[in-house]
């Protein structure tokens, strides 16, 4: 059977991923893999729009998250893995999209007023234009390789439509060019750091793909637990620990599961046992991934090799994209 269509998804390699990255997108993305032809980018100059002045850490955090990716499932005999840097046709391709897209289009956009508000201003000069244009270096992202849908939560769905509407503008002016991305809707799972809240390299609470076995042990063992529980014995709200959820995602006996609910309603299980049959069911469930971490970890030229793959097998089809986008501008050569 055939694929259903192309898919282009990425992350901005900020720092090292965590289980929340694992649940929330990669474990729907290499679900995808056998449906459909998937590309899948570490967005380093989407990087640079809030990190510009840490660019010596780029290349380290590029190989930890290509190493996180295929340890999580992203297999590059069945998808594209590349660095988005590594075809330079997304910068051209920004370049003539940036051209026609209102600034009025960019400014009321809901993610640069929220990156307005938390910017790191390293000089006192404030967003650079960057920030401001990040969603049109997005939109060459995706609609270089005529994706047809693109894997969001709900609340990224305002993202992707203004993709859309870069779409029908340039395909207004210049023909038919692009395919209207759809959203593939997923449901991304919310995990709880170590401090309750949720889990995120911005508050230093994530436990990580790259952490031994003793620092997961470790971070479990400090989690917050049910607030409302303040002495032993007392009766637990199981719906509102941050462990339970744990216990939820990673218990896969529903009995066991059913019986810790009732135990800890009752008062007659105590956190510190709580925790560590769910760090148990966590390190079983993190096992094979930290074990094929490891092996990539210790082959690195391999990594790189297939970086390079990507990027040429993305590079080719960039490539036939742009020079029907220069045709339709009568940009060619004379």
């Amino acid at each position: 059977m055939g694929k259903k269509g192309r898919i282009l998804s990425g992350h901005r390699p900020t720092g090292l991923l965590h289980i929340g990255h694992y649940e929330g997108t990669l474990r729907n993305w290499a679900a995808l893999q056998d449906d459909y032809d998937c590309f899948f980018f570490i967005a380093d100059w989407h990087a640079l729009t809030t990190s510009y002045d840490q660019t010596e850490l780029l290349p380290e955090r590029i190989e930890q998250m290509a190493i996180d990716w295929m340890a999580a499932g992203l297999d590059p005999e069945r998808s594209t893995l590349f660095v988005q840097s590594s075809v330079p046709e997304h910068a051209e391709l920004y370049l003539l999209l940036g051209m026609v897209t209102p600034v009025s289009w960019l400014e009321r956009c809901p993610t640069y007023k929220d990156q307005i508000a938390n910017l790191r201003d390293v000089d006192g000069a404030g967003a650079g234009f960057g920030l401001l244009g990040y969603p049109v270096l997005m939109a060459s992202d995706i609609i270089m390789y005529k994706a047809n849908v693109v894997p969001v939560g709900e609340d990224q769905l305002p993202h992707l439509e203004f993709t859309r509407e870069i779409v029908r503008r340039f395909n207004n002016l210049f023909g038919e060019i692009f395919p209207e991305p759809d959203a593939l809707l997923s449901e991304f799972a919310l995990v709880p750091g170590i401090d309750g809240r949720k889990m995120s390299k911005s508050y230093d609470n994530a436990i990580n793909l790259a952490d031994s076995l003793d620092e997961v042990a470790k971070k479990m063992k400090s989690m917050f637990t049910d607030p409302e529980k303040l002495r032993m014995g007392d009766p637990g709200h199981p719906d509102i620990c941050p462990v339970f959820t744990y216990h939820r995602m990673y218990n896969t006996d529903p009995a066991r599961l059913d019986e810790i609910k009732v135990e800890c309603e009752a008062g007659s299980l105590g956190c510190v046992k709580c925790k560590m049959e769910a760090t148990e069911r966590l390190v079983e469930a993190l096992g094979p991934i930290m074990q094929r971490r490891a092996e990539l970890a210790g082959n690195l030229d391999y990594v790189h090799e297939v970086l390079r793959e990507g990027a040429a097998k993305a590079g080719a089809i960039a490539e036939e994209t742009m020079r029907e986008v220069r045709a339709a501008l009568s940009l060619t050569s004379v």
